[in-house]
């Protein structure tokens, strides 16, 4: 599974380079994956960046998600060009993307990055699919998704690539 995160994260990578080169590599190992989900707020939905860093001319940010069985539905919409890419670490539920926002509310200024960000009561039309431990979703910036349910409470990292540099660096 970590080959196919990796083979889709270069593609990515590769449809957005630039001239510019990248300063080098980062690590980020699982045992710092772990320590940072561990240490997120558990009593809410906790979508926190571990690292964003120049990519050479873009830029790329490793959120590390965790979202208790207590959260309610969601559906949101970014209106960016950010893409997400969903890696499941722990849990399952139905994530419903595509389609259109149902009572889509007033655009607000988003906590991610520097774009807005529209909620919707659910979605209408959408795709609805079960993801689990070890699966990979990709969500085009600007698609309505959101989680249905979760079967309990979970964990994933979201891959985010910036081709226009919206992310901040940490």
């Amino acid at each position: 599974m970590r080959k196919i995160v990796a083979g889709i994260f270069l593609l990515l990578i590769a449809s957005s380079a630039r001239a510019q080169a990248p300063a080098g590599a980062t690590d980020i190992t699982a045992a710092q994956v772990q320590a940072f989900i561990k240490d997120a707020p558990h009593d809410r939905n906790s979508d926190r960046p571990i690292r964003v860093v120049d990519a050479g001319g873009y830029r790329v940010g490793i959120f590390g998600v965790f979202r208790p069985k207590s959260a309610p539905p969601n559906a949101t919409m970014h209106q960016t060009s950010v893409s997400e890419v969903y890696y499941m670490l722990d849990g399952a539920g139905m994530l419903v993307t595509g389609g259109s926002l149902r009572k889509p509310a007033t655009p607000r200024p988003s906590n991610l990055g520097n774009w807005t960000d529209v909620a919707g009561e659910g979605i209408d039309g959408g795709v609805s699919r079960r993801i689990a431990k070890g699966d990979v979703v990709i969500i085009p910036g600007g698609v309505p998704h959101g989680w249905a349910s979760t079967e309990g409470d979970i964990t994933y990292l979201i891959v985010r690539p910036d081709p226009d540099k919206k992310l901040s660096l940490r």
